[in-house]
């Protein structure tokens, strides 16, 4: 935006002691996204190329994981291989896999900080028969006096569907996940709230690099009025209006880049933008984008971001990458899960996920099994206890399984 400023210029000479007017670009506070739902999917998931696919490989490698359930009524769990909680979180509903309905719910969980998942129940055995996970902008809370939600409200364009929570048990046909949140008490806090300025400076680079390459990669600049002498001189209100309508007309655009300026009548183009060099451009993008990987708790060097260097090699950053961001984003929402599912079945069950087959846990895995197998004073069964295996039948020589 050009702006016009009147003002006396006081030197010692007289020369330049009269009225003249300076036309600059005026610069406002920074602008930074909205703090909604809608905003945070638009700019960090769909336009911004770190955020993407540190979330996309965090939900990826979440949904990779395979489900576990034990049947706890006896004092020794029993492995279950066929059950309705198994063949449902395998094949949640028509429209989606096992693992595209986990991918879409680790998603949500990441962008929003809260993930609802929806029951449809059986009528005759009041059971769940299909899953489905919801759009977190369209669920809303309504409280109750006990400090439990009394209801989830799903609202999709005019419509209305409201799901009531038992007030003595909890028991719903919504499941709500969400991640702590120091200033609410009932939503969750998106990994994207901490990481919106890095992500916006990291966008905010690559326009201000596109603009740049559409203008033919020249910088803007300031055009300075003189008079005949070289002194400061002043535009009248129709000679500033059409130097602005030509310089827009002729000038700007893509299909003008690289096209030269003609000045005269005491014009001159004074360079005003530092250049990229000077603003350390390609270091300044790397550290945006190194600390929205951090914000959502993925290793740079996954995400082959240079001047990071804190995991000797791969191996190391893969197994930090599991250990300290997805373990926990699974068992977060495996236990919801099993707290969730396992009510509607008078059975005692636990819901639990299994990560022997994870390669990137495999040497640590191994050492564990290492150091096991040298303790003499534990039995089979205590051992495949410790690295979570069922156990043996004493009988059969075989895992307890029904």
């Amino acid at each position: 935006m050009f702006t016009k400023l009147k003002g006396m210029l006081n030197t010692k000479s007289n020369h330049f002691a009269h009225q003249a007017n300076s036309y600059y670009l005026q610069l406002t506070s920074a602008n930074w996204m909205r703090r909604d739902y809608e905003k945070f999917a638009d700019e960090a998931y769909i336009k911004n190329v770190i955020a993407h696919r540190a979330i996309a490989m965090i939900s990826q490698a979440a949904a990779s994981v395979q489900f576990r359930l034990f049947d706890i009524s006896q004092p020794q769990k029993k492995l279950i291989q066929h059950h309705p909680i198994l063949s449902i979180l395998s094949k949640p509903n028509p429209k989606e896999s096992g693992k595209e309905f986990l991918e879409s719910l680790y998603t949500y969980l990441q962008i929003s900080g809260n993930a609802y998942v929806l029951a449809n129940i059986s009528k005759t055995n009041i059971r769940p028969v299909e899953l489905y996970s919801l759009r977190p902008d369209r669920v809303s809370i309504e409280m109750g006096h006990n400090f439990l939600p009394k209801s989830y409200i799903y609202k999709v364009d005019q419509e209305f569907y409201e799901y009531q929570v038992n007030p003595l048990s909890g028991k719903c046909v919504m499941m709500h996940v969400k991640n702590f949140n120091p200033l609410s008490d009932h939503y969750g806090l998106s990994s994207i709230e901490a990481a919106a300025y890095s992500i916006d400076q990291h966008n905010q680079a690559g326009e201000w690099n596109q603009a740049l390459l559409q203008n033919g990669a020249r910088p803007s600049g300031a055009i300075i009025v003189k008079s005949h002498d070289g002194g400061p001189n002043r535009l009248t209100e129709k000679q500033y209006s059409e130097l602005k309508n030509m310089i827009d007309d002729v000038f700007c655009s893509p299909k003008n880049a690289g096209r030269p300026i003609l000045l005269e009548g005491g014009l001159d183009w004074r360079e005003m933008s530092m250049s990229p060099k000077d603003m350390d451009f390609i270091e300044s993008k790397h550290s945006s984008a190194r600390d929205i990987a951090l914000a959502l708790g993925m290793p740079p060097q996954l995400l082959g971001i240079p001047g990071d260097n804190t995991y000797s090699n791969l191996q190391e950053a893969r197994l930090a990458f599991w250990e300290q961001t997805i373990i926990p984003m699974v068992e977060k929402v495996v236990e919801n899960l099993n707290n969730w599912l396992c009510q509607f079945y008078n059975e005692k069950l636990e819901l639990t996920f299994d990560i022997d087959g994870v390669s990137a846990l495999s040497e640590k895995r191994e050492m564990l099994w290492n150091r096991l197998n040298k303790c003499d004073f534990l039995t089979t069964n205590e051992k495949r206890a410790m690295v979570g295996l069922a156990p043996l039948d004493e009988n059969t020589n075989c895992e307890k399984r029904i």
